[in-house]
């Protein structure tokens, strides 16, 4: 009689509740800079490839120092917001301008650094080819990456180190 009282009784009301589903990395991609590094390198060739090609379209009309300075710009314009997205998982409003408005102070470390090297190798090679500015300021770019990889995680989205 009981086993036939459970078999008709109604089941209990229960709200769905979202719980957050915790992924299990395995290897290096347990650590959380792993997979921050790995989604920053994605971000970065994006970044990059756009930058180059914004560089070799604006350097015949503007040069080499206001053509890079123009494609960092912009290119930081599409960089900061994908990184907040994409690299370091912040999704919330709260804080985006100022999250903007340091992003554009870690491209000006980017500017100083490949403008810095554009400067050196227009002083070393005065009649240098625009396949060699871009393939300068590619090199600089790379240690530029490094210092703005260690600003975004260390300063700008400290909040979000361990997503």
């Amino acid at each position: 009689m009981d086993a036939q009282l459970e078999q008709h009784a109604p089941a209990p009301a229960v709200a769905a509740v979202r719980v957050p589903v915790r992924r299990r990395h395995r290897g290096v991609l347990r650590y959380p800079v792993a997979r921050q590094l790995l989604r920053f390198t994605g971000v970065g060739i994006v970044c990059t490839v756009t930058s180059l090609a914004l560089y070799a379209f604006l350097r015949p009309y503007f040069g080499p120092q206001p053509a890079n300075a123009t494609a960092l710009i912009l290119t930081s314009l599409m960089n900061t917001p994908l990184n907040r997205r994409l690299t370091f998982k912040i999704t919330e409003r709260h804080r985006m301008k100022r999250d903007h408005l340091n992003g554009l102070i870690v491209i000006l470390v980017a500017l100083l650094l490949t403008g810095g090297s554009l400067g050196v190798l227009h002083w070393i090679n005065p009649a240098a080819t625009v396949a060699l500015e871009l393939w300068t300021t590619t090199l600089a770019g790379l240690a530029a990456t490094a210092v703005r990889f260690t600003l975004l995680r260390h300063w700008i989205f400290r909040r979000a180190r361990h997503h």
